[in-house]
């Protein structure tokens, strides 16, 4: 008996000490104990959350009579979110400071909790119940988001298999944490695989072409791994420089093949991976009764269907393959214009370095240039006043947070009353224990849902861009301000949402439409008076010159159609591997397969062992699956949409407020066409992003 009480108590003493516990507790705007989180903390955190929400769900499947919403919906909503939110940390945790145990802990606790979601998702005493509330004078009643909840709620159980025969969902359960672990083990090969590679240079003869920054960033890098000379990886500020600067065209071609074969062989390699993975998702889309996996994802999106996708795709093709074709034959004959009529035909490692040759030939402009005027700091204040201007917020540093590493920093935003509306971690430079890429995470939604009023939410936006190096700050490329725009569009989505039903807020909407808050902000780091707000040299202070910006401008289209075929590239991939691919013996092996394909979209075929689709953490590891053309298809969104702001200008509150109250604060409790609508006061048309791009819509 004293040995069992002896157990207890200190089973009792490390639960109080456990801070994923302490967070589960908290109320949305308390501050997280991120530096306290330790591997051995996550395992009997989840077993203790996850029994709790067991007992939730229990609960529900008993719940009172009769039906209500407060009694079947409203707990149905909120069901396990300690559990959710708290992994959501340990999952933040382990895309941006990863450990070998982390990763463990990380790898043993996904399937409980994934487990979890579930067998909630399919759960036919659940589902039978709401159901049944649906067919109540009530639920007939239910108007606005309440009954909007309520019909995809329905919706989703029949799409997770809740009325199938109890065969059926045990197997979809199968798949459902077999995916988890699929998905998981290949973010985690992508990340190992990349950091498994280094080139060291020792040779200050074989940098010629490569900008001072880089060369900076290269002996920056060597020197902390106690080398000496220049050292280059694979993650994208030092790989992008290489490829587009670096004369030596051997070097160029080895960082290129590295690049391709990312996860491509053992140690860590995604091939098995990718294979099972799109077997397990053919085997339960046709358990759920759809044709296709790309059916079953995109049936409740705009696009509804994966052949809808396709004449998307296919549409967008016929439209820009003319131009690129001409952009093709133009790089080539730019290169023949500088080493005679016999020049070698362009290999992929060749196109990004002749064509930014060319963009200096024409334009007489390229980013280094622009570099010294994008420092991160100023672009951050610029893009916080800008959004200011138009979304009626303040954005705001706070001192003094619990933090996973030095260099992240936190930020409030406050609405025009002085109301908080949100936290936020900043993290966008590139680490070996971190993740590449750039996301938006939700950490923690809360708004207006909680039963206690309106409650901040807290997001993270992550990136890995050019770091700060010798003394100097952070100076970034104009494609690096997008993308950091591009992911604060995302954190605005989560910000300012008002949803008054969890599953209808912030980012939870059609997957095709998720991407129009992120790439409409793109658009106005092209406009002058908002690129005046955060373009400012580094040392003097000034303002970008009128005679650089209107470089940039010429230049904004340069190989437009390339860019946009190369995007589609990928959508293509993505929408063919779950429709008509089964890796028959025509078809080949996934690597083949997408090869192909890709080298439709590319000027220059990938080398025959290139396996650039083993690195493809959007569909096999970021949630889009069967949803990468939602890039594209917000790329048509949001240049119409855009076309308000142009007309009402850049620093508009009328078009600001609008997009605020129509498109960011209402998440899902409207269809997504007719937000859009309510916008504009029309039905998107291709024409805007095709003027956009410089293409006419006649092509």
């Amino acid at each position: 008996m004293r040995l069992i009480l002896s157990a207890f108590l200190a089973l009792t003493a490390f639960g109080a000490d456990n801070p994923l516990l302490t967070i589960a507790r908290l109320q949305p705007g308390q501050t997280i104990p991120f530096d306290q989180i330790k591997p051995e903390h996550v395992s009997p955190a989840v077993k203790q959350l996850l029994a709790e929400a067991e007992k939730e769900r229990e609960a529900l499947r008993k719940g009172p009579r009769p039906l209500t919403w407060d009694n079947t919906m409203a707990p149905l909503e909120k069901l396990g979110e300690p559990l959710e939110r708290t992994f959501r940390m340990v999952g933040t945790l382990e895309s941006l400071a990863t450990t070998p145990a982390l990763r463990k802990a990380y790898n043993e606790a996904l399937p409980l909790v994934r487990g979890f979601d579930s067998a909630t998702g399919r759960d036919p005493v659940i589902a039978a119940r709401v159901k049944e509330y649906s067919g109540t004078a009530e639920a007939r009643a239910l108007t606005g988001p309440l009954a909007r909840a309520l019909s995809l709620t329905l919706d989703r159980f029949r799409r997770n298999g809740a009325y199938l025969e109890e065969s059926k969902r045990a197997r979809l359960k199968e798949i459902d944490d077999r995916l988890a672990r699929l998905s998981a083990r290949f973010g985690q090969n992508v990340l190992d695989s990349t950091n498994a590679f280094e080139l060291l240079i020792t040779s200050e003869r074989q940098l010629a072409g490569l900008p001072d920054s880089a060369r900076r960033g290269a002996a920056a890098s060597a020197k902390s791994k106690g080398q000496t000379g220049w050292r280059f990886t694979l993650q994208a500020p030092s790989f992008l420089a290489v490829m587009r600067y670096l004369d030596d065209a051997s070097i160029r071609e080895k960082l290129y093949r590295a690049r391709m074969n990312v996860a491509a062989a053992p140690p860590h390699d995604n091939r098995p991976v990718m294979k099972e993975t799109l077997e397990l998702r053919r085997e339960k889309a046709a358990l759920l009764g759809y044709a296709t996996f790309a059916d079953l994802q995109t049936e409740p999106r705009m696009a509804q269907s994966g052949a809808n996708v396709l004449k998307f795709l296919n549409n967008l093709d016929d439209k820009a393959r003319p131009a690129f074709e001409k952009e093709a034959a133009e790089l080539q004959a730019f290169r023949r214009s500088l080493e005679g009529e016999s020049a070698a035909p362009l290999q992929a490692w060749d196109l990004s370095y002749y064509a930014e040759k060319m963009r200096r030939s024409l334009y007489d402009v390229e980013e280094e240039m622009v570099r010294p005027y994008l420092p991160m700091e100023k672009v951050l204040e610029g893009m916080f006043a800008h959004s200011g201007r138009i979304f009626g917020i303040t954005v705001k540093p706070v001192a003094n947070q619990a933090v996973w590493d030095p260099a992240v920093k936190y930020f409030a935003i406050h609405d025009r009353d002085g109301a908080l509306l949100a936290h936020f971690y900043l993290d966008f430079y590139p680490r070996e224990n971190k993740r590449g890429g750039a996301w938006m995470s939700p950490i923690w939604p809360a708004g207006d849902h909680a039963g206690a009023g309106f409650q901040p939410h807290l997001g993270l936006i992550a990136g890995n861009v050019t770091p700060p190096v010798d003394g100097k700050p952070a100076l970034l490329t104009l494609g690096e301000v997008r993308t950091l725009f591009h992911e604060f569009g995302h954190l605005l989505h989560l910000a300012l949402s008002r949803a008054p039903v969890p599953s209808l807020a912030g980012i939870r909407v059609a997957w095709d439409f998720v991407e129009l808050p992120s790439q409409i902000m793109e658009n106005f780091t092209w406009e002058r008076p908002v690129v005046d707000l955060f373009a400012r040299h580094y040392e003097t202070g000034d303002a970008m010159p009128a005679d650089l910006f209107a470089k940039l401008e010429k230049a904004r289209n340069f190989r437009s159609a390339s860019d946009l075929m190369g995007l589609l590239g990928g959508g293509m991939v993505d929408i063919l591997l779950h429709t008509g691919y089964t890796a028959n013996d025509q078809q080949g092996d996934v690597v083949s397969y997408t090869r192909k394909i890709y080298d439709r979209y590319s000027p220059a075929p990938a080398p025959e062992d290139s396996a650039r689709i083993a690195a493809f953490m959007h569909i096999f590891s970021g949630g889009y699956a069967a949803g990468y053309y939602s890039y594209q298809w917000a790329q048509v969104l949001d240049a119409d949409a855009f076309t308000r702001f142009k007309r009402e200008g850049v620093f508009s509150e009328t078009a600001g407020q609008a997009f605020r109250r129509i498109v960011l604060e209402k998440g899902n409790t409207e269809p997504p066409g007719d937000l859009f609508r309510q916008f504009l006061g029309r039905d998107p048309d291709v024409k805007a992003l095709l003027e956009r791009n410089g293409l006419s819509a006649g092509q």
